[in-house]
């Protein structure tokens, strides 16, 4: 069966530590006393602990258990803490033995902690993820739970008066910040990777980075101007009963275009285009350690192969098409609507929506927004798929309730409670790479000589946070030392 835009969509923010598409995680731990991981032969076991539903009201006194791991293999007494923060997936153990973090912890003696976001993964607060139950689900709850296992692991190993320093990628990369900034007097320091900073409805920004990498292959300009050609081709096929069963047969889809609604066709161009956004973010980012699959297709691979059809264009956008349908095993393209929605309705934690995309599409729709919409104007993937198609959504998977004005609402609360582009921070360090599509909404330029930013030039999203490569830029791999340098800093503070 083909997977819908749905799942797929994860891959657009798409927490650097912990989601796997297609993949899943691992059982036990304890801190001083806990044995040392040998990571070549075993991963550190599931922990557990007990967590308030609701940690803005008293009365309800209502717990659930949340997942994490621990490794103490190089902590030694008086050594600082690294917390990993979780994000929307499920929190992967092989983060806790590899990655540029547990190298810094090497370093300078740390134990680490890695905690799984609550509605995701095993983290599971609530019987189900009923739209009533997932009014539990958000960022300021997340963080109250990071400082309650800061609080709590604290007393139980000994490591209160330790300096604790978090760190993140992507949305995790937000937490890390905003959590240095709500809970300045219980983490030290913090380093915010990829990290979008401020919410906002409409990420028509998206496209123009994606655009602007797409330019810096081989190819220059004339991959943009293919896929422009070819988007066009589309748009002219699909207005025909030929054209349509042409459509059906060259790009694989799973359904006729006859009666496609315009959802469909929506859902359809926005996956077409998803085709590219998805790997220009993750651009020869290194995650094929964490069985990540297509690591080895780049936005050369994609523009090398419209390039070779450039007499006709309309067939190399299918073959990129059908490089990303085989990759992921699937054996049709479903861009259907209906089956996407009713995917992200489902509520049982055994369903397919509970890998992670019913929860993150509520967080898009009531705290972040972030929609990557086609509504840019000088960008080559068409305008078949404006924020309204996104803001559409909210209401058929969640209800009437949610339009877009509850949605603006929430942008702003987000917004005035962390302060966007403008929040107040000290020993804070955000990384961001040029070609991550992400930046757009980051940190990019120093705030204060405390808050700085270390900007990537061509790398993707979190890309300084993965293993060391071979092919590591000399950008990147400088990126790496000066996070390093500063973390000495911090801990000599």
């Amino acid at each position: 069966m083909a997977t819908s835009r749905a799942v797929l969509l994860l891959l657009f923010l798409g927490s650097c530590v912990g989601v796997r598409l297609f993949h899943r995680g691992r059982p036990r731990g304890g801190m001083v006393g806990v044995p040392a991981v040998n990571w070549e032969h075993e991963l550190p076991p599931d922990q557990w602990i007990e967590q308030q539903l609701d940690h803005f009201n008293d009365a309800d006194t209502r717990t659930w258990k949340q997942r994490y791991f621990v490794n103490a293999t190089f902590y030694k007494p008086g050594g600082p803490v690294f917390v990993q923060i979780g994000g929307e997936g499920t929190a992967d153990p092989i983060w806790m033995v590899t990655g540029q973090w547990i190298k810094n912890a090497e370093i300078y003696n740390a134990i680490c902690f890695q905690v799984e976001h609550r509605f995701y993964g095993k983290s599971h607060p609530t019987p189900d993820m009923s739209v009533d139950n997932l009014r539990y689900l958000s960022s300021e709850q997340a963080l109250a739970d990071l400082a309650h296992f800061r609080e709590y692991m604290g007393r139980k190993m000994n490591l209160t008066n330790a300096k604790w320093i978090t760190f993140g990628g992507s949305y995790p990369g937000s937490l890390s910040a905003w959590f240095r900034l709500k809970y300045p007097h219980l983490v030290h320091a913090a380093v915010a990777t990829s990290a979008p900073m401020f919410a906002l409805l409409n990420f028509k920004d998206y496209l123009s980075v994606v655009r602007d990498a797409l330019d810096t292959t081989a190819t220059g300009t004339m991959c943009n101007k293919l896929i422009g050609v070819a988007v066009d081709a589309v748009s002219q096929a699909i207005k025909t009963d030929q054209g349509k069963k042409m459509m059906k047969e060259k790009f694989r889809l799973c359904d006729n275009l006859d009666g496609a609604s315009p959802n469909d066709i929506a859902n359809l161009f926005s996956t077409l285009a998803g085709n590219f956004e998805g790997v220009v973010q993750y651009n020869k980012d290194n995650r094929a350690f964490e069985g990540a699959v297509g690591t080895n297709i780049t936005i050369d691979t994609l523009c090398g192969l419209m390039a070779a059809q450039r007499a006709d264009p309309l067939t190399g956008f299918s073959m990129v098409n059908s490089l990303i349908l085989d990759t992921y095993k699937q054996p049709c393209l479903d861009f259907s609507y209906k089956n996407m929605i009713k995917e992200l309705q489902l509520t049982d934690w055994n369903s397919s929506a509970a890998e992670g995309g019913r929860q993150w599409t509520y967080q898009t729709c009531t705290e972040f927004g972030w929609y990557q919409s086609s509504d840019l104007t000088d960008q080559p993937f068409g305008h078949m798929f404006p924020v309204s198609f996104s803001v559409q959504q909210c209401k058929d998977i969640f209800g009437d309730k949610f339009t877009q004005a509850l949605n603006v609402q929430g942008i702003n609360r987000t917004n005035t409670n962390y302060g966007g582009y403008g929040i107040k921070v000290s020993r804070i360090l955000f990384p961001n790479g040029s070609i991550d599509p992400w930046h757009a909404l980051g940190i990019t330029k120093d705030l204060t000589p405390d808050a700085r930013a270390i900007f990537i030039k061509g790398t993707a999203h979190c890309a300084n946070m993965y293993p060391d490569s071979p092919s590591d830029s000399p950008q990147l791999v400088a990126a790496r030392m000066a996070i390093r340098k500063q973390i000495g800093q911090w801990l000599q503070r």
